[in-house]
């Protein structure tokens, strides 16, 4: 009886070894295809900065014809001066549910984003059980829309991607995220501004084939507290138009300007909201239009713009 006993004790051992290898290897595989594909996000960005305008930095001349609610916006996130944001990395710390009442899981993800072509990698673990982590990217990259997802980074659970919706949903979560970088959102930067009415304003980007508009709503001292939207949702395989929102709270100064330091999406169904997406940024990192002669921007010693110049690292 001992002898089997240790029998089951090594065959055991010998199948957790082999399952923690196959988790390593996951591991390795996947982090090299997300550098593969935040590679693509760069290059598509420097594809298109040779055909930019020169550089300038924000003023409020440019806020003139703006909605005013959006007005107090810019007046309120970006100090007068302030270089334009070219790339951005955030890592994030919250909680995530896959379900209606299905309990929140915690997570963790880095994040790099592009603001012109509009683009971002999510690169995301979410703890769903002891030890194997559920691994998801979710990218909008050169105008395609995708997402990956995978046990322990191996066992694929969901692999979507190469749709119009797809591509859509994506441009309309990067125009929600925006608020981590405004100064995309200004004039000149691709996104179109409408008046709602005297707190809400409408936001439309095109990329390319695809367009996203989305409502934004504004506080009294000029911060976005929440933006809804009618975003593409995964239906068993179909894309189905379903309103959606994001809920910006806790503004503070960070790398220069105002951003959210909470936030919370969720899907407005039928039979009631669905809040599936809670998260703080724990790292926030700008890389900015370098200073062009002539152009207004600031000094090469400048502090608040020139420590964030260099391309942002990578981080796993």
């Amino acid at each position: 009886m001992n002898r089997w006993i240790r029998y089951g004790v090594v065959a055991t051992g010998g199948f957790a070894a082999a399952a923690t290898l196959t988790v390593v290897v996951g591991s390795v595989a996947w982090r090299r295809a997300t550098e593969r594909t935040v590679a693509r996000l760069a290059a598509a960005a420097q594809s298109r900065r040779a055909r930019r305008p020169a550089a300038t930095t924000f003023s409020p001349a440019q806020l003139e014809g703006l909605p005013p609610p959006v007005a107090r916006y810019f007046a309120f996130a970006l100090p007068e001066g302030q270089p334009r944001i070219r790339a951005a990395r955030i890592r994030w710390s919250g909680e995530f549910q896959i379900r209606p009442g299905g309990g929140w899981r915690p997570f963790t993800a880095d994040q790099r984003f592009t603001t012109v072509p509009p683009g971002f990698v999510w690169n995301a673990e979410i703890h769903m059980m002891p030890l194997v982590p559920v691994r998801v990217r979710d990218s909008y990259v050169a105008g395609q829309g995708a997402m990956l997802g995978r046990l322990g980074g191996v066992v694929r659970v969901v692999d979507e991607g190469g749709t119009p919706e797809m591509a859509a949903g994506a441009l309309v979560r990067w125009l929600g995220e925006a608020a981590w970088f405004p100064t995309a959102l200004l004039p000149g930067e691709g996104v179109r501004w409408e008046a709602v009415d005297d707190s809400t304003a409408r936001a439309t980007i095109t990329d390319g084939l695809t367009s996203a508009s989305a409502e934004f709503h504004f506080a009294p001292g000029g911060e976005i507290t929440r933006m809804t939207a009618l975003r593409y949702r995964d239906v068993n395989g179909t894309g189905v138009l379903t309103p959606f929102e994001g809920i910006y709270r806790d503004y503070a100064r960070r790398e220069g300007v105002m951003v959210p330091l909470s936030a919370e999406v969720a899907w407005l169904l039928p039979e009631g909201r669905f809040p599936y997406w809670r998260a703080r940024p724990t790292e926030l990192a700008y890389e900015l239009d370098p200073a062009r002669p002539g152009t207004g921007s600031p000094d090469e010693s400048d502090t608040a713009a020139g420590k964030s110049r260099q391309p942002l690292p990578v981080r796993e």
